[in-house]
């Protein structure tokens, strides 16, 4: 069974002049770079009725609740997708999810700018948020 809207993702990434690193139709998965706005391994799931584009961002080795205030703070300002965690709570990654239906070039260049917006202004405090935190004193 064919996937009727991988070819159109497929030309949408291209014109937004992504590398394509892996396709896999029968999965209905892309994984894209492009490093002018940090983004490398997006993996895309593109299966009806959603589009979901994951980023993982870097590992937490000393989540706090001071973290993931600050992570959901800056959901708060983020204009497509927003920061989840894994499974494991230490994985952070950036997620959207979009209507592959009603999905056209705009939508999706306006998720990835916001992505590559994201990467660009909160770099520092991500990096932050990779070390690991010194032993509070008791």
């Amino acid at each position: 069974m064919t996937n009727p809207y991988f070819a159109i993702v497929q030309g949408y990434l291209l014109d937004l002049g992504f590398d394509i690193c892996h396709a896999d139709e029968q999965q209905g998965l892309f994984v894209v770079d492009k490093p002018e706005l940090a983004i490398k391994n997006l993996v895309i799931g593109c299966g009806d009725p959603l589009l979901i584009l994951e980023q993982y961002l870097l590992d937490l080795p000393a989540p706090s609740l001071e973290v993931y205030r600050r992570l959901l703070q800056k959901n708060r300002d983020i204009i497509h997708g927003a920061f989840a965690l894994d499974e494991s709570g230490r994985k952070l990654i950036f997620r959207d999810t979009l209507q592959i239906e009603t999905l056209d070039l705009a939508e999706l260049e306006a998720c990835i700018n916001s992505l590559g917006l994201l990467l660009s202004e909160f770099a520092d405090e991500l990096i932050q948020f990779s070390k690991p935190q010194p032993a509070q004193l008791a």
